[in-house]
């Protein structure tokens, strides 16, 4: 998610496609928000697996806020049927602490999520009508917890415009429709940088159409893991609700990317004993 976590799954003509023009002026708009949203999944692949630190900052129309304390694990899954895997689990306060988020996104069937309640000892599973619902109060939802893989979405281009703080920047602003039905959008629209390919903002839209939230993503730091390439992640994840007045802030620390984590750090069965 991360905001910026995307799967590779454009075809060998689209990658070509992408390779040989800019991604901006291939085709229709709908070609070129597809095109776009793949060259963003093609710089991100390789990162194998990430742990960070993150606190989570909640804040309500008159101003007041709370304070919470996280981990986030994933796990890049390179096999083209099947999609990344993340593991949220709480430290503090206490009466959150322990509780634990467990996300498979699929590629061709609705994506799995696992909620672990330590005050009822069980794992309960997050239901498809649910997955629109706020994440242990803050304003994010549960599938905006999901790994945004390409072939979820539909894409059109919209155009490009000035971004970034002070306007420096020069951005794709494109729409993203969610193919999942029981979504909570109707579309997302999402700045991009033109250079880096980096998410910047993203607008939300209500079952209603209406403007329901704005993610402002700043303070990107870039990461070589292993003389790899470089992989740009957002340390500051701003969740505003237009509807609510309410905010939530994830603010990361640094992250550590090839921990050796694989697919047995993210099984529901291993819930209950997460630490």
């Amino acid at each position: 998610m991360t905001i910026s976590r995307h799967a590779l799954l454009g075809t060998a003509l689209a990658l070509s496609a992408v390779a040989a023009m800019p991604a901006a002026r291939a085709g229709t708009a709908e070609d070129r928000g597809l095109a776009i949203a793949e060259e963003m999944a093609r710089r991100d692949a390789g990162w194998g697996d990430s742990t960070v630190a993150v606190t989570m900052i909640l804040g309500n129309r008159e101003g007041e806020t709370s304070t919470r304390a996280l981990r986030i694990r994933s796990l890049e899954v390179v096999d083209a049927d099947r999609g990344d895997k993340s593991l949220i689990v709480f430290d503090r306060p206490r009466d959150v602490g322990g509780t634990a988020l467990l996300s498979h996104t699929h590629i061709h069937d609705a994506d799995d999520q696992w909620l672990y309640l330590p005050a009822l000892k069980r794992v309960k599973r997050v239901s498809s009508k649910n997955k629109s619902g706020p994440f242990v109060g803050s304003e994010f939802a549960f599938e905006d917890l999901l790994a945004h893989e390409v072939v979820k979405y539909g894409y059109k281009w919209l155009r490009d415009e000035s971004c970034g703080e002070g306007a420096r920047l020069r951005c794709f602003v494109v729409e993203r429709y969610p193919k999942y039905e029981e979504s909570g959008y109707t579309r997302h629209v999402v700045w991009i940088d033109v250079e880096e390919y980096r998410p910047l903002r993203i607008d939300y839209f209500d079952r209603k159409g209406a403007r329901l939230k704005t993610m402002t993503l700043t303070d990107y730091r870039a990461y070589a893991p292993e003389n790899a390439k470089t992989y740009w992640r957002a340390h500051l994840w701003d969740m505003e609700n237009h509807q609510t007045g309410k905010t939530t802030r994830l603010a990361f620390g640094a992250y550590d990317f090839r921990t050796g984590l694989n697919d047995r750090a993210f099984t529901s069965s291993r819930l209950t004993r997460v630490r």
